[in-house]
């Protein structure tokens, strides 16, 4: 009741705030104005602010917000360990049938492509003159020991 009041009054504000306005010949604001006073008697006139009052003062409706905000964060938490783990259900399984296979992997590659250290034995070359834009990176790739 008070927030039926409390809409018409707002309302009624507005459309006067918009008869000033129009007065004032800014015609485009008055009807903007007027446009916005006229939503909360509309609200009224649905039912949707009764509704909000009975869902606000209703311990039951309070309890479904907590329930929808415990799946919500539920389904936001699976998201990211799917998203740490690496593609979906779907895409695991297709890696997986594909490391079945026999052929997927040469064989050559079962065999440690390095020996004890993990460095290689012999230095590259320095670059020449004509390598000046690989000579950055070069240089990236040393400080990192690679």
């Amino acid at each position: 009741m008070i927030a039926e009041t409390v809409c018409s009054a707002v309302s009624a504000a507005g459309l006067g705030i918009a008869i000033v306005t129009a007065y004032r010949k800014r015609y485009l604001a008055a009807v903007r104005i007027a446009a916005y006073s006229l939503v909360p008697i509309g609200l009224v006139m649905t039912g949707v602010v009764e509704w909000l009052a009975d869902t606000a003062f209703s311990p039951t409706a309070w309890a479904g917000f907590g329930v929808l905000g415990v799946a919500w964060v539920l389904f936001m938490t699976t998201r990211a360990v799917e998203r740490r783990r690496g593609g979906t259900r779907k895409e695991r399984r297709a890696a997986a049938r594909e490391a079945g296979r026999s052929d997927a992997v040469a064989p050559a590659a079962a065999a440690p492509s390095l020996g004890q250290g993990t460095r290689p034995a012999t230095r590259p070359a320095p670059a020449s003159r004509g390598d000046d834009d690989l000579s950055d990176i070069e240089a990236i790739l040393k400080k990192h020991g690679i």
